[in-house]
């Protein structure tokens, strides 16, 4: 039988870095991507190792669980022992999820069980009944695609609305806080870059702006003139188009922060893939929040321990 190493090298590489990504979203993990490929990387090695030493100390159940230690400190930051922990775990559920759902696909769509002539139900392919190629290369993504979307799904239902939340916002270097309020009902998302869009008021954002700024800022919303946007701000500010509950189509300035902080329960979140729209006026008459927050940055933000 002639193994083609390299082609097989290489589909164990890419699965094993999805899986990898997988457990970093689904873990809300702040790592670099290089960092996730250079994990797949090692995890990949292990295809040559095995196929060339058969017989090596990491082809035993011990020195697999060894080696899947290694393949998570090589690809995640380590913050501590547990979280490390929690991370190998992560990433062996997303490893059976996947398995687990190929396996479902493969016997789905081959038709492995029939009726007997004594009317008992058997398998017909038998265990021995190889997936193909395709099969993987297809139903892998799938699967993939499937878990993602519905932890995602699970991880927004978990989220609890109606409450208040420190927020620290950075823009130009420049650090301010408030309270942010995660609205369920603000789903409103830039439909070019797709991000998702939360609304902070005048009396906040503010604080960035001298007066002339923020005049200028404000004749350019209410004239449509994006002209009049002061020259300091121009890559910061986009353009966000959107449909108010009145039913009309109008567009909301919203700036390119640095970095937003919210800490949600005992979780500190933070992201830059958001977009901040402005109000000019105040969102609340008591005060008590300046920020409406994206219930999307709940489970898509990078997540450390606070």
């Amino acid at each position: 039988m002639t193994i083609y190493l390299d082609a097989v090298w290489i589909l164990n590489f890419l699965l094993d870095m999805m899986l990898l990504m997988l457990a970093q979203i689904l873990a809300k993990d702040s790592t670099r991507k290089i960092r996730i490929v250079f994990g797949a990387l090692i995890a990949s090695m292990l295809v040559p190792l095995s196929l060339y030493f058969p017989d090596s100390f990491f082809t035993t159940v011990i020195g697999k669980v060894i080696y899947s230690i290694i393949i998570i400190l090589c690809s995640f930051k380590f913050y501590s022992v547990y979280q490390s922990f929690k991370m190998l775990l992560l990433f062996y559920f997303t490893t059976f999820a996947i398995g687990g759902g190929l396996v479902a696909l493969h016997f789905l769509f081959q038709n492995p069980i029939g009726l007997s002539a004594s009317g008992l139900l058997t398998y017909n392919a038998g265990y021995g009944d190889p997936v193909s190629w395709l099969f993987v290369v297809i139903g892998f993504p799938v699967i993939w695609w499937f878990t993602k979307i519905r932890m995602d799904k699970h991880a927004t239902e978990k989220i609890r609305y109606d409450q208040l939340y420190p927020v620290t916002i950075q823009i130009n270097n420049k650090t301010n806080s408030t309270t942010g309020y995660i609205d369920s009902g603000n789903q409103l998302v830039d439909p070019l870059t797709k991000k998702p869009v939360i609304i902070c008021d005048e009396q906040f954002l503010k604080k960035w702006f001298s007066e002339d700024e923020w005049g200028q800022l404000k004749d350019a919303h209410e004239e449509l003139n994006f002209e009049k946007i002061p020259g300091d701000w121009e890559k910061r500010i986009q353009i966000v188009p959107y449909q108010g509950v009145d039913g009309r189509r109008t567009f909301m300035l919203a700036i390119k922060p640095d970095n937003l902080i919210v800490y949600y329960d005992s979780k500190k979140i933070i992201t830059r893939k958001i977009l901040i729209g402005i109000q000019f006026a105040d969102l609340t008459n008591d005060q008590r929040y300046h920020c409406l927050l994206h219930p999307q940055i709940i489970k898509l933000a990078a997540v450390d321990t606070a």
